[in-house]
């Protein structure tokens, strides 16, 4: 018996030291990573039922702090150069695109809109641009088959737009480059189109409908999409850690929040579908995205793991096959290396969460 209990004790302290180690790990590519990610960033995992990582670096040089003042200047605020913590609210660029899918697919779930419905039927000016044939489900895919302008360049003309119908009149004088449904240009143009459609049937500001379909229900309390006149939900939402975690926690239970449902599993499994077939052709991919698939608002990475990553450097995802979830708060603007440096991460990620 004494030779069992001393097998067993030798066991724990075995595996105790395994895990220790991959938090070294993960605590050292944060660290590692901090400086050339803007300077400061918080990685946070989930699974089974609770956080079990979370760690924080500060490494910004005093050219970041330098940059980060000038910026603070023009937008009259002042600049913060403290930790990132799970509540640290900043703007999150094209990981708001999951969220603004998942928005349009409670829709679906009530049978206010059809995923084959055209956008021309909400929005006559899309028609009486030859624009009306595309789907709602093409707006989700980035398969409008418009030509959209830049994406940093789409997002700075949005915010100076003084309604939902002017930036749809400004989408509808957009040149086409492709089919809908035959090409993948990833923009903001689609999921404007979407999100000016619920604005339609609902009589209500996307930024309302956010708040109460899926940041209220979540317990998202410091996420919303601006007050600016419009709102731009392909990369206009503000969230922290905490909260982006609860939207992940829901999209890896299949649409279930606390016991609560937001989603239906069938709209997670048709947000989850590669919509990019061999037949669609790429007019325009991020090149920090080497990725072949893509579904309704986020990115199919291959090996289990969806995901919708930021300009900005901020890097939400789930990993389906080892049941997990995990986001990285950065920002910064360089995307250089970015690819590299998920892959990195995934790796490190799936070794920690298999101990």
């Amino acid at each position: 018996m004494r030779n069992i209990l001393l097998a067993v004790t030798l066991t724990l302290c075995f595996l105790n030291a395994d895990a220790q180690n991959d938090f070294k790990k993960l605590d050292a590519w944060v660290a590692d990573n901090a400086e050339q990610m803007g300077g400061r960033a918080i990685l946070m995992v989930y699974k089974d039922g609770h956080i079990i990582y979370s760690h924080a670096e500060n490494k910004m040089t005093a050219r970041q702090k330098m940059a980060g003042r000038f910026i603070a200047r023009r937008q009259n605020k002042t600049a913060d150069f403290s930790d990132f913590t799970p509540t640290t609210r900043i703007p999150v660029a094209s990981c708001s695109k999951w969220y603004s899918a998942a928005l349009v697919m409670t829709f679906v779930d009530e049978g206010k809109l059809k995923l084959t419905d055209t956008v021309g039927k909400y929005l006559p000016a899309l028609s009486k641009s030859g624009k009306g044939n595309i789907t709602i489900g093409e707006c989700l895919s980035h398969e409008t088959g418009i030509k959209s302008p830049e994406l940093k360049e789409s997002l700075k003309e949005m915010r100076n737009i003084g309604s939902m119908d002017e930036a749809i009149a400004d989408i509808a004088a957009m040149p086409m480059e492709g089919e809908p449904g035959k090409t993948f240009h990833y923009s903001n143009t689609g999921l404007q189109i979407a999100g000016a459609i619920l604005e339609k049937i609902s009589g209500k500001s996307f930024q309302t409908l956010f708040a109460e379909r899926i940041a209220k229900p979540l317990n998202m309390q410091n996420s919303n999409f601006g007050d600016s006149k419009v709102a731009l939900p392909a990369g206009g939402a503000y969230s922290t850690p905490n909260d982006y975690m609860n939207f992940l926690v829901m999209i890896l239970n299949k649409g279930t929040f606390n016991g609560k449902r937001i989603l239906s599993e069938k709209s997670i499994d048709e947000m989850q579908i590669n919509r990019i077939k061999p037949y669609v052709k790429i007019a325009y991919s991020p090149t920090q995205i080497a990725i072949p698939g893509y579904g309704y608002g986020e990115w199919i990475m291959g090996d289990g793991i969806v995901s919708s990553p930021g300009l900005f450097g901020s890097f939400p995802w789930v990993n389906k096959d080892k049941y997990y979830a995990a986001f990285l708060m950065t920002f910064y603007l360089n995307n250089s290396g970015k690819q590299e440096r998920y892959k990195e991460l995934w790796s490190l990620v799936n070794e920690f969460v298999s101990n």
